[in-house]
């Protein structure tokens, strides 16, 4: 819809008094969306009627962020659990569970309308409980066959098992929810006073009930983190280079987002062809923080030009060398959007979302304003936000010489206590103390204390996985550090039990062994080639004592020396040197073979 030619609202009044009886205040922008009350629910409706099916969502600020590691899940447990009543229907409906919002919507009919959303409410109040452990199957099916996307690890290295981080980790929570916590949870967060109704209408259909309990509303929790500084890289495995970030909530960082994925796709795949896929995005994360993604796809052979070139193309843009003609490209498109039929109602979700995180709402006009003052400068200011907070996942390689530190990927130090060798090395250990557990090997140490383990899975056949606030895990093997079952008792005994969930037993073959070491391979290794010598020096000694006593025997038995004369001295010391070279020979080899293990 161009300027201009939009319809004049209808007076506010004339929409309040087609609302609710239980509507208070209301108030229309001037975009005609009137913010009212429904039932005790913050509501915002269209103040101009519209043609065609009706639209409305309901939106609880609830989501995967306000849940922990053990009980993972439970909003989308709910949301399952609300919809079930609902069957096989024509009805266009559906419920979706971000990391800071569950959004339950619905196009059809007026009566359609009213029914999904009292239906919705009414399972809400009382769940169909008969229902828990197949939805539970349904979500880990739903699970199984998802995708993460390019910065799924990210999100794990930036907060860690905790709030925004949760979303990159599988609902392990879903094993241990119990009914009660279910029913607590739907009680306590999908509530009127955590909610905001949208209706892409002029008026609130009749038979609306929205009856939920009462409550609070509940802000986007704080984020956690699990780095120390930023900017910083970690060592992905998909071959490709993902830049995270987190940057203010503004007009210039949206457009930064898009003329970054310009550049990125100029330099990295037009330019260089290092990469077919090359873009960037930005996503809302709560009332004052977005996220901007950057990303590209490189072969292997191509990946150490891509990491040049990639971050190549954010010193151009910190360094402000930014085509205005990217800016006015990107600025055109942003404003399209402005330009379609029935602006205000395809607004309303985005205005509905704002209202509930907290967030101010823009008007259409405010919001081409910002859009149209946006600059080169301020493109530059907001690629350097970006690099100041960049987290970088890069193929096998560091990229320490960009300026990027390397996030920690080990603990800082490890427990007092008992240390239990793993079975065929003694470089490896696992060392079970009475304040936590640490694992300590050559090329690193995690430790995670009972007091902070946010997930401990515990299974039958006596492992245990613990999960720390910092994402540092472990697991512990009996099978391959001959725990006894005392030690298990102490960490068992440790973590809070709310920490816990218990898993079903696992298929034999999955519990790992001892490895046998491949020789082909620990021949090959040249770190080795020092024991290697010293195994073969042995080897011929051994073969030349045998040859030599083999002689002295002959000699001592020859007929024509007197019986009296023959003397075995020799014979015996031969024969024990070549038994110790031979033992000594022997414990070589299998110490190396346990090395390789």
């Amino acid at each position: 819809m161009t300027t201009g030619t939009r319809p004049e609202p209808e007076p506010a009044t004339a929409t309040a008094a087609k609302a609710s009886a239980t509507d208070t205040d209301t108030d229309t922008d001037t975009d005609g969306i009137l913010t009212t009350t429904v039932d005790g629910i913050r509501t915002v409706v269209l103040a101009a009627p519209r043609p065609g099916p009706l639209s409305a969502g309901l939106l609880f600020r609830v989501g995967s962020a306000d849940e922990t590691l053990a009980t993972s899940g439970i909003t989308h447990l709910v949301e399952h659990l609300a919809l079930h009543r609902h069957g096989l229907s024509d009805l266009h409906y559906n419920g979706a569970t971000a990391a800071a919002h569950t959004h339950f919507h619905v196009t059809g009919t007026p009566a359609d309308v009213v029914a999904y959303l009292n239906g919705v409410c009414a399972a809400l109040r009382d769940l169909p409980m008969d229902r828990l452990d197949t939805e539970k199957e349904i979500l880990r099916t739903e699970a199984a066959g998802t995708s993460a996307g390019p910065a799924h690890a990210a999100a794990v290295w930036r907060y860690g098992p905790r709030s925004y981080g949760l979303a990159a980790y599988p609902e392990f929570g879903l094993r241990k929810i119990t009914e009660h916590e279910v029913r607590d949870w739907a009680r306590t967060r999908f509530t009127r006073e955590n909610a905001v109704l949208w209706i892409a209408g002029d008026t609130v259909p009749e038979g609306l009930d929205l009856d939920l309990p009462a409550g609070e509303w509940r802000p986007a929790p704080e984020a956690t983190s699990a780095l120390p500084r930023t900017p910083a890289w970690f060592r992905g495995g998909d071959g490709g280079v993902c830049l995270t970030a987190v940057v203010p909530r503004t007009t210039a960082a949206t457009l930064f987002a898009g003329v970054l994925g310009k550049e990125l796709f100029r330099e990295l795949r037009q330019k260089g062809g290092y990469s077919y896929t090359a873009a960037a995005d930005y996503s809302v994360r709560d009332a004052g923080h977005a996220t901007v993604v950057a990303y590209a796809d490189a072969l292997p052979e191509k990946q150490d030009a891509l990491v040049g070139a990639f971050v190549d193309v954010f010193a151009k843009l910190r360094a402000g060398r930014i085509e205005q003609g990217d800016l006015d490209a990107v600025r055109a498109s942003a404003l399209s959007r402005f330009d379609v039929p029935d602006l205000a109602a395809a607004w309303l979700p985005g205005q509905a979302a704002d209202l509930l995180l907290g967030h101010p709402r823009l008007t259409t006009a405010r919001a081409r304003a910002e859009i149209e003052a946006v600059t080169v400068e301020d493109l530059r200011d907001v690629a350097r936000a970006v690099w100041a907070d960049a987290l970088m996942q890069v193929p096998d390689r560091a990229v320490d010489w960009a300026g990027l530190t390397a996030a920690p990927c080990e603990s800082a130090d490890v427990v007092t206590g008992r240390r239990h060798p793993a079975t065929g090395d003694e470089a490896v250990a696992l060392i079970v103390g009475d304040e936590g557990i640490s694992l300590v090997a050559p090329h690193g140490r995690a430790t995670v204390r009972y007091a902070e383990c946010v997930l401990m899975r515990s299974f039958p056949d006596g492992a245990r996985h613990l999960i720390g606030p910092d994402g540092i895990s472990l697991t512990v093997e009996p099978t391959l550090y001959r725990i006894h079952p005392s030690d298990l008792a102490v960490i068992d005994g440790s973590v809070p039990a709310s920490a816990v969930v218990a898993m079903e037993p696992r298929d034999p073959a999955l519990i790992p062994r001892p490895v046998k070491p491949d020789l082909a391979t620990a021949w090959r290794d040249p770190r080795a080639w020092p024991v290697t010598a010293a195994i073969w020096t042995l080897g011929v000694l051994t073969a030349a004592l045998a040859v030599l006593t083999c002689v002295l025997a002959f000699q001592a038995t020859d007929r024509s020396i007197p019986a009296g004369d023959q003397d075995w001295r020799p014979v015996k010391a031969a024969a024990l040197v070549t038994a110790g070279a031979a033992a000594l020979c022997v414990t070589q080899v299998r110490r190396r073979e346990r090395g390789r293990a």
